[in-house]
Order: C-alpha cells, then structure tokens, then sequence
C-alpha cells in the first residue's frame, strides 16, 4: 500500500514537471490570426502573449474600424492559442495522472 502511496506521488510530481515544461514550450507555439480581408494580422503565443499585431495602412485612417478589427481578431486568435493550450496541457495531464478508481477526471 505505501509503496503505491510513493509510486502516485512520483507520477504526480512528474507530471507537474512536465506541465512546466510543456508551458515553456507553448510560449515558443506561434498562433497566427487575421481580419477576414487581411487588414489586420496578429501573432500570439499559445500561452496568449502578443508577439505582433500588423496594420493596413488604410485601417488607421478609421479609428473606430481599426478597433473594432483589433478585438474582433484579438479575440479569435487567443480562443485558437487557448484551444493549442488546453489540448496540450491536457495531454500532458491526462498522461500523467495515476490510475485511482472513480477518478476519471480527464475522460
């Protein structure tokens, strides 16, 4: 019993060893998004940090356009990383979970 006890515990700090680097990993995971005529172009990670945003110069000459795109595309590009990094850690999690009877979180 104790030695299942320690076995568990192990997988357990394994799997947050990997979650760590998986999250390092997804800071170097590029998500492209952009405007449906290409106006705007943005770039984040998959942990959701802005690495670019580009801008058509015909889009600052309308300022509420230009903000509308902006949170339009801001928006779909982190719902994209956030789909790259639930998908990943959950991976990673459900890998590394230790088989314990009525606990079939990640199903």
């Amino acid at each position: 019993m104790f030695g299942d006890i320690m076995g568990m515990m192990g997988k357990i700090k394994e799997t947050q060893q990997k979650m760590e680097e998986t999250k390092k990993r997804l800071d170097t995971v590029l998500v492209d998004e952009q405007s449906n005529d290409g106006l705007l172009k943005v770039t984040l990670t998959a942990n959701r940090e802005i690495k670019s945003v580009t801008v058509a110069d015909e889009l600052l000459e309308d300022k509420e356009q230009l903000e509308d795109y902006l949170v339009m595309v801001l928006n779909k590009a982190i719902a994209k990383a956030t789909s790259v990094n639930e998908a990943e850690l959950g991976a990673v999690a459900k890998d590394g979970m230790p088989n314990i009877p009525g606990m079939d979180m990640f199903k």
